[in-house]
């Protein structure tokens, strides 16, 4: 690891946190358990970072002290951030359509959009400014990082996307053109973007749906991209709604091979959140961690403790369960930034 400046000590590692999704007491508790304390406003640690991997918002009962914790750790040196799904729609939800198209949102204000923006909106409704100052501080996030020897994304590591990306902004960062070309299916935004924070998705047959615990009815299903010759959907299929009928023994086509994308064993490790994992944290491969475990849905809100091993370990996971107090008033030792 890098030392840091002079007279500080050397940086151990990072803590990796997966999908807050409005959480913002337990994450708070989190970042306690893990050895970070609030100094003039900003949690601290005196030899790690952490690395948050999106989704801040959207869903749980204290959205804007999520955001407001991770922004003041970014803005201060404590923390890095990854562009997350639902920090994209918010940046397209409330991006006036282009001139002359017949669109008047990059995101159109559907019934099911609506929903899933409602609690943030709710939460930041008597907050226009703070959330106009928000918004435009999604703006600047990166769609991925790597930071000494590890790789963070979203949801998925494409490489030829990423060289693209790069190629087209070295920072990895969006600006208007690229939020407004996002939108368009036939693009090359629209490729990168939706690949890097919502991964690979393999299309349902015709009249069939799968009815999520979340509530949503979805027509596709959500596909890792660590499997070397997959054959069946069964081999890719990773969320925790089970694929209709035998599914999962279907085999998977020629064309929805190659439009998997694959990150290999000998990859540097890499860390992603976005597919709702259940249960006690495990390891999907020796090189992958996924830490998105359902906080919002009282899961569990996830951490992997990184110092430089090339190997993952499942003992390197840290977590707390998301209890139901999490909707109640705040406790006693809660932050207040307000």
């Amino acid at each position: 690891m890098q030392r840091q400046t002079q007279g500080k000590p050397r940086l151990e590692g990072y803590d990796l946190i997966g999908d807050v999704h409005g959480c913002g007491v337990t994450l708070a508790s989190l970042l306690e358990k893990l050895g970070y304390h609030q100094s003039r406003g900003v949690y601290r640690h005196p030899r790690r970072k952490v690395v948050f991997l999106g989704d801040l918002i959207d869903r749980g009962p204290r959205i804007r002290l999520a955001v407001t914790i991770a922004r003041r750790m970014v803005e201060q040196g404590e923390a890095y951030i990854v562009m997350g799904n639902h920090e994209y729609n918010a940046l397209a939800y409330t991006h006036p359509g282009p001139a002359g198209s017949h669109k008047r949102w990059l995101r159109e204000h559907t019934p099911r959009h609506n929903r899933i923006i409602q609690d943030t909106l709710a939460q930041y409704s008597d907050y226009t400014n703070e959330w106009d100052d928000t918004l435009a501080w999604f703006k600047t996030i990166p769609l991925c990082l790597e930071l000494e020897g590890i790789r963070v994304v979203h949801a998925c590591w494409d490489q030829q996307l990423i060289a693209e990306l790069k190629q087209r902004r070295p920072d990895c960062c969006m600006d208007t053109q690229f939020l407004v070309e996002s939108t368009d299916p036939s693009t090359q935004a629209f490729r990168i973007l939706d690949r890097l924070t919502r991964g690979p998705h393999v299309s349902l047959p015709d009249g069939i749906a799968i009815h999520s615990g979340d509530g949503f009815t979805r027509q596709s299903f959500r596909a890792h991209f660590w499997a070397q010759a997959p054959q069946q959907w069964g081999d890719v299929v990773f969320q925790p709604d089970n694929l209709p009928g035998d599914l999962e023994t279907r085999e998977l086509s020629a064309q929805e091979r190659r439009q998997l994308s694959y990150y290999g064993p000998e990859q540097p490790p890499l860390f992603i959140g976005h597919y709702w994992c259940e249960g006690i944290p495990a390891l999907p491969a020796h090189n992958i961690a996924c830490l998105d475990y359902s906080a919002v849905k009282y899961g569990r809100l996830v951490a992997y403790r990184w110092s430089g091993e090339a190997t993952l370990s499942a003992d390197h996971f840290a977590w707390v369960k998301v209890p139901r107090e999490e909707r109640m008033l705040p406790k006693p030792w809660e932050i207040d930034f307000d």
